[in-house]
């Protein structure tokens, strides 16, 4: 599996997009970004399971006390690794998975 995922809410539900660079991964969020169907979270590292948000996102989660900031930064953190556990099961046959809704940061 490639190192970044860019994160993204497309019909109310976390979407990820698997690269292997952090600047492939930046190109791409910015892709997103221009997409008017998808709102960009940010990008995740898998090495350092650090998450870099999005400009706009980056600004609202300053507005926040440091320990909401905490608490959705984690949560961001367990979404893309879920993203990706499921991106990497989508490969064995007879695994269902489940749709990951965006209401946390809906409601930032």
């Amino acid at each position: 599996m490639e190192r970044f995922s860019v994160v993204f809410i497309s019909s109310e539900q976390y979407h990820q997009i698997s690269c292997a660079t952090q600047a492939e991964a930046a190109a791409m969020l910015k892709q997103v970004f221009i997409d008017q169907d998808k709102e960009p979270i940010g990008i995740y590292d898998a090495k350092t399971e650090l998450f870099d948000w999005e400009p706009v996102q980056k600004h609202q989660y300053d507005k926040l006390g440091v320990e909401e900031q905490g608490r959705l930064g984690n949560h961001l953190i367990s979404i893309a690794q879920t993203l990706r556990q499921q991106e990497q099961q989508r490969q064995e046959p007879g695994i269902i998975q489940e749709p990951i809704f965006s209401t946390l940061i809906n409601g930032l």
